[in-house]
């Protein structure tokens, strides 16, 4: 990845997407940085609120429409997009699968699984028509099976890794690179708030997993295709 390229981060206002906007900050990379509301993005990053090389927009990752004309804007502001980076996302947990609703199924579904075709679906001609690009989603490491209390998260996340390795084997010939990462925990003051117990050394730091981001982006991924790197601190 040169320094002339222009990164889309979804979810860029929460605690992993700041890591990964950082990241790609230090790579001198143009930033289109989206989240539900642009105030959370402009308290989040102040000092690009007003740089013109980079781009603050609300939208909803979850609605088609939304995202489609957020596309629009990007291409007419911004010209090609290199990488695609889907940080945004949802947990809950509690449910067991016996008692499990239909409002958590498809919130879960929705910010997980639909999320990613939504974000995806504009990006994906564009990429082609520019000779290649790269997305990176985040899924988790426990989409590999499922767990007590959790069966609507890790369906969903396990929903996810299907579409990446699907729209990888759709546009690897067309030179983009679909691939994610699959963290264990996170380390965020979110779960620590959640987890005020557990021991956060175990955890993942959001820092290394916006590393390993930027790097499936990079010209040294350029033979990672469909691929879920686990990444865990200490299991």
């Amino acid at each position: 990845m040169s320094n002339e390229s222009t990164v889309v981060i979804t979810g860029a206002a929460g605690a992993l997407g700041r890591a990964v906007t950082a990241a790609f900050l230090s790579r001198k990379a143009r930033l289109v940085l989206i989240d539900r509301e642009r105030k959370l993005l402009e308290q989040a990053f102040p000092q690009l609120a007003s740089d013109s090389r980079h781009l603050l927009l609300a939208a909803d990752v979850t609605s088609e429409s939304s995202m489609a004309q957020t596309a629009k804007e990007i291409f007419a502001k911004m010209g090609r997009v290199h990488s695609l980076v889907h940080v945004a996302g949802g947990f809950t947990m509690g449910e067991s699968v016996f008692t499990l609703s239909r409002e958590t199924w498809d919130q879960m579904m929705n910010l997980n699984a639909w999320s990613f075709i939504v974000t995806a679906k504009p990006f994906v001609a564009p990429m082609k028509a520019a000779g290649g690009g790269s997305i990176v989603a985040i899924t988790a490491r426990a989409a590999l099976s499922g767990a007590a209390q959790m069966s609507a998260y890790c369906a969903s996340k396990s929903a996810l890794q299907r579409l990446v390795e699907s729209l990888s084997a759709e546009v690897r010939e067309d030179g983009i690179r679909v691939n994610s990462v699959a963290p264990s925990v996170i380390d965020t003051p979110a779960n620590r708030a959640a987890m005020p117990g557990a021991d956060a050394s175990r955890w993942v730091p959001t820092e290394h997993l916006a590393e390993t981001i930027a790097f499936l982006t990079s010209d040294a991924a350029a033979s990672i295709h469909g691929q879920h790197l686990i990444i865990a601190a200490r299991s």
